[in-house]
């Protein structure tokens, strides 16, 4: 197994090419650039930073915030709040209301099994005193 060579990576890195762009039909040299890899490595990681930089402060401050799900304005989420305290008040009375009405049906059908409390109680002796 080969051995990493940091100084040779390094020299690839550093290795000079030219980037030529030229007028296909005179063959006129437009643009001439001298480029390292590292120095395009460098320029693409920092296109995709500031890219990055740009999408978060273009969603963040303005108002495209409120197309992201779950996000919505202040006034919109204190109404889902109260809305939701609604529907679970709802819900528990309705619940109860179902006991009370199962328990109506019961007593009505004669099927209410009556429990005796068959619970021994200790009570504290009482002396009677004749004064």
């Amino acid at each position: 197994m080969a051995l990493f060579d940091g100084n040779k990576t390094l020299k690839r890195l550093q290795n000079r090419y030219r980037l030529v762009i030229m007028n296909d039909d005179t063959y006129e040299e437009v643009v001439t650039f001298k480029l390292t890899r590292m120095s395009v490595y460098v320029a693409l990681s920092t296109i995709f930073v500031i890219m990055i930089g740009l999408t978060v402060v273009l969603v963040s401050f303005t108002n495209l915030k409120y197309y992201l799900p779950g996000y919505g304005s202040p006034a919109e989420r204190k109404e889902y709040i109260q809305l939701k305290y609604r529907t679970d008040s709802l819900e528990r009375e309705m619940q109860m209301k179902d006991q009370y009405l199962e328990s109506i049906k019961k007593v009505l059908g004669g099927d209410m099994a009556v429990k005796k409390d068959t619970t021994v109680l200790k009570m504290p002796s009482v002396e009677k005193t004749d004064d």
